[in-house]
């Protein structure tokens, strides 16, 4: 996993490796390490500015003899990332949902982004978290206009022995969402997933539809459903999606398969939202947490 992005930032530390850190030798690594970023799926935009960031931190640095270069553009690239991740900060969505449980209410996410990400199946694999956790769950199928939705979010409730709120095809997505809370609210369910649709052939109707079941449901959290192997196509979504809508945290799906890993970075870069937890894998326990610390050590190591 992320095997591209690896051999992109150990590629920089090994080209100025027992030379003098400076000049010509620090400019033609800095030019590779920034190709190498973006063959590696990290935005443009973001393998510039990052490239930008360690060439400053390394401007009139004066190295000993005894120090190796390599550890010392190491340690500036470790810096420039770990700030960019700590600015995105964490979030223990467990905690947060057995606050809310305490006062009764139910914790209300909202599960964005394009179709074809594993948006739904990722609802599910959530799902199945959470009841690991001692929480009690109930989907709502907000997805009404992508044909098969419904039934695909109600097959894997069903499997997973979870209640579904749907209405017909074509319904109100906002009025899916609001039966979901008032089903919630009823039987007194700690968590409540709602499923949406995402036509990005339509992105100015998507946004306003996003934007409707948010003022209607006010979810408690928002989640933006990427995939990894899209590298800058995950980007642009994750883009839209925050300007337009906003999010609170992302997932990326298929990371088992990414060898690139571009997107984590250029995600939390463009967004400053932090990435809460991988897809590796298609059952339903197939859904990692994702650890900036060791994901960021992975990198240099």
């Amino acid at each position: 996993m992320f095997d591209r992005l690896k051999q992109a930032f150990s590629s920089i530390a090994s080209a100025v490796k027992e030379k003098q850190l400076g000049g010509q030798v620090l400019d033609k690594a800095l030019f590779d390490f920034q190709i190498s970023l973006i063959e590696s799926d990290v935005a443009q935009t973001v393998a510039e500015a990052l490239t930008a960031e360690v060439q400053k931190s390394l401007e009139g640095i004066k190295v000993e003899r005894s120090v190796d270069p390599a550890e010392v553009v190491g340690e500036r690239l470790t810096a420039s990332l770990e700030a960019a991740f700590a600015k995105a900060g964490s979030v223990d969505i467990m905690a947060n949902i057995r606050e809310k449980a305490k006062a009764g209410d139910p914790y209300v996410i909202l599960f964005l982004g394009i179709n074809g990400t594993g948006k739904t199946t990722t609802v599910a694999k959530f799902a199945n978290l959470l009841k690991k956790e001692g929480f009690s769950v109930v989907c709502a199928a907000g997805d009404t206009h992508r044909p098969g939705a419904i039934e695909q979010l109600s097959e894997h409730a069903d499997r997973l022995s979870l209640k579904v709120v749907s209405q017909r095809y074509g319904a109100d997505p906002a009025a899916v969402g609001r039966d979901g809370v008032l089903y919630a609210k009823a039987h007194h369910v700690d968590c409540l997933l709602i499923d949406t649709a995402g036509r990005m052939q339509t992105n100015q109707n998507l946004m306003e539809e996003m934007s409707k079941i948010c003022r209607v449901v006010k979810p408690d959290f928002r989640i933006f459903v990427a995939d990894a192997l899209t590298g800058n196509d995950a980007v642009s979504q994750a883009q839209l999606f925050n300007q337009h809508v906003g999010f609170d945290g992302a997932i990326l799906t298929k990371a088992d398969a990414d060898v690139r890993g571009g997107a984590a970075i250029s995600i939390v870069y463009v967004t400053g939202k932090p990435v809460l937890f991988l897809g590796v894998g298609q059952g339903y326990d197939d859904l990692a947490q994702f650890n900036a610390k060791a994901f960021l050590g992975s990198l240099l190591a």
